[in-house]
């Protein structure tokens, strides 16, 4: 029987299997590469990357239906060139530090074998990003993409991967499933041959990541929160709003999904996001946006993600004029009778005032335990303090300040690490609050020379011991369980 004449399942299922092994193969040839082949390699997958991103951002706007061609260019730009430009100097091969005090060398070693899964939302830039972060690393990666977007992940990773082969890598090192089915990617995240997962996407995917038992990178959702207070440039504020709401139809997980306005900016800050293209819908039609963008399980409407203002609008029978950018909707609380506090992957803003920046805060750790635990939070503030006191209340592991989320949070108008795996943190459900890059692919190796060496209590300690000041070891655990005790420990933990 000829592989054309099998199911769809079994010729996915054989073709992970195949890819696998092939990549892990490359894998093992390319861990011996150096640090300047590494280098070339990568700065051809970049080069390469970074010349066909208009054409793949036009290719996933079409192949998916969300966001838009010109925007998705962007971001396969700052995946080709910001993400290279971060890793370059990053030194992923041989001794990487030497610390003559404590006798310690460092050496980096690849992890192996990458299993990555990429999402619909950002399936080009995704690609191009992680390929990258995980050749840096001297690692083989298999890519299953999304199926309603394979066809422009597919081509992302071809042209990569062609790049990275005639820069001398190894054929296979860098592949992608061109029939994804649920079957194969679950082939992907439990074969032997991967030695760790990447995984960007919904929280199914991601929770399919982390129960294979093997090392996973997962991203949780992002419900962010956007504080403006009375101290804020308003003006400015209300700009970065509306223009990173609207970037790409909020298609970044790290996009603001509710304003909280301080009440004494509130009227000022709606007017002058209504001048850079915010529209304020009314509380009906607020009701019908939250029926059209949510089923009644509070799961989201698939068919209503990535979608214009205009075309929400259009689809809820409002008209509005075309220098609409984003719908705003006031919101009376937040959690599930209130649709609209979820997260919005779509051209829809709630928007909450509070009396002050205590009640604000407030209402942004509402936001954040409503769905977005860990992920990311905006502050317009030009009060330091207030910023970092908010910084330190607020159960994120990105803080966005004074600028637009979209491209800040991904390390394009802020100095956040390049990346398009966002990191959640433990309480987020993820096992990094990082932005993922390479050094989260890199294992670390240390040799370590003896400094103190110990001799047994009663035996007889010869000149090198002397040499080196050796002590006696209860001596040593008494000192410590004395500090210990000094410094307030229970006693139970210091006997």
């Amino acid at each position: 029987m000829s592989q054309q004449e099998y199911d769809k399942d079994l010729r996915s299922v054989q073709q992970a299997r195949r890819l696998l092994e092939q990549c892990r193969a490359a894998q093992r040839q390319f861990a011996s590469a150096d640090a300047a082949q590494v280098d070339a390699i990568c700065q051809a997958m970049s080069e390469a990357a970074y010349q066909e991103a208009s054409r793949l951002g036009r290719m996933a706007h079409e192949e998916t239906g969300y966001g838009n061609p010109e925007h998705k260019t962007v971001k396969n730009q700052h995946a080709a060139k910001a993400v290279w430009e971060s890793i370059r100097g990053i030194q992923t091969v041989g001794v990487v530090a030497r610390d003559e005090a404590r006798k310690l060398l460092t050496i980096a070693e690849p992890m192996g074998v990458v299993a990555a899964l990429t999402p619909s939302t950002n399936p080009t830039s995704t690609a191009i990003f992680k390929a990258l972060i995980a050749v840096k690393g001297r690692n083989g990666i298999v890519i299953s993409p999304h199926p309603s977007a394979a066809g422009c992940t597919q081509e992302a990773v071809r042209i990569v991967a062609a790049a990275a082969e005639r820069a001398g890598a190894p054929r296979g090192l860098v592949a992608c499933l061109e029939e994804p089915t649920l079957q194969a990617t679950q082939e992907i995240l439990r074969h032997y041959a991967v030695n760790v997962i990447l995984a960007t996407g919904g929280g199914p995917m991601v929770r399919a990541a982390h129960s294979t038992g093997k090392p996973a990178y997962g991203v949780g959702p992002g419900n962010v929160p956007a504080w403006v207070d009375r101290s804020a440039d308003v003006r400015k504020a209300a700009r970065d709003l509306v223009r990173s709401k609207s970037f790409d139809c909020s298609l970044i997980c790290a996009t603001e999904q509710t304003v909280v306005a301080d009440q004494a900016i509130a009227q000022d800050l709606r007017r002058h996001m209504e001048e850079a293209g915010a529209y304020w819908v009314d509380e009906a039609q607020a009701a019908r946006l939250g029926e059209l963008l949510f089923h009644p399980d509070g799961g989201m409407n698939t068919r209503a993600v990535g979608r214009s203002a205009r075309a929400l609008a259009e689809a809820i029978g409002l008209t509005v004029p075309d220098t609409v950018k984003v719908l705003v909707a006031p919101l009376g609380g937040v959690g599930a009778q209130y649709p609209l506090s979820r997260e919005k992957l779509t051209s829809v803003l709630g928007f909450i005032t509070a009396p002050d920046a205590r009640q604000g805060l407030e209402t942004c750790l509402s936001i954040l335990r409503f769905g977005g635990d860990g992920h990311t939070a905006v502050i317009h503030s030009q009060e330091p303090g207030q910023v970092e006191e908010m910084a330190l209340r607020l159960p994120a592991f990105r803080i966005v300040v004074n600028s637009m989320s979209t491209l800040g949070s991904v390390g394009g108008t802020c100095g956040f690490a390049p990346s398009f795996t966002l990191g959640t943190g433990g309480i987020g459900g993820a096992i990094s609050g990082d932005n993922i890059t390479v050094t989260h692919l890199v294992n670390t190796k240390r040799v370590g020379w003896e400094l103190a060496p110990w001799t047994p209590s009663g035996e007889q300690e010869d000149a090198r011991s002397d040499a080196h000041g050796l002590q006696d070891v209860d001596a040593i655990v008494r000192g410590v369980l004395d500090r210990l005790r000094a410094a307030g420990a229970p006693r139970g933990l210091t006997s």
